[in-house]
């Protein structure tokens, strides 16, 4: 896991893109009535102004109250994959709503409906993709891939 600010950065760039492409290509398939080879490319649209919201997002609005809910809920005797799951489900329970208030107010068309209701359901169908795709899929490559940079980045500073 991170050491510093700057690996902290890295990681949530890491995690950020594995969560937005995933939640965009989501997205656009419900949009367009399923999945469809086009939308991997269709996604990159949009993940030019999402993956930037969601890194300002994670590192400068939730990652302060995920920390203090984590450690509300987290107690002294739990094993460390409990940590994880409390972690990554608290991450998403303030990142999706937070990431479907600005996905709807930039793609969706809320003028008839209201911006409240199209934003629920946006969030409400987002949610349980998020939570699953954090768990088992984004959550275990972001720290993959984090750490292989990071061991990458220690040997390199180790033989200098």
């Amino acid at each position: 896991m991170p050491e510093n600010k700057l690996e902290n950065f890295v990681f949530t760039v890491i995690m950020a893109f594995l969560m937005v492409y995933a939640m965009i290509c989501y997205n656009i398939a419900l949009n367009i009535g399923g999945m469809q080879d086009a939308v991997f490319l269709m996604a990159f649209g949009e993940l030019r102004i999402m993956w930037p919201v969601a890194i300002v997002l994670e590192l400068f609005v939730m990652e302060r109250p995920v920390m203090a809910l984590t450690q509300r809920v987290m107690t002294d005797g739990m094993p460390f994959i409990m940590i994880l799951l409390i972690r990554c489900s608290l991450t998403v329970c303030l990142m999706c709503p937070a990431m479907s208030f600005v996905a709807t107010l930039l793609f969706k068309d809320y003028q008839e409906a209201g911006l409240v209701g199209v934003w629920l359901q946006t969030a409400a169908l987002n949610f349980p993709m998020a939570l699953c795709w954090q768990i088992f899929f984004a959550g275990p490559a972001g720290r993959g891939i984090f750490r292989c940079l990071c061991s990458f980045w220690r040997k390199r500073r180790s033989a200098r």
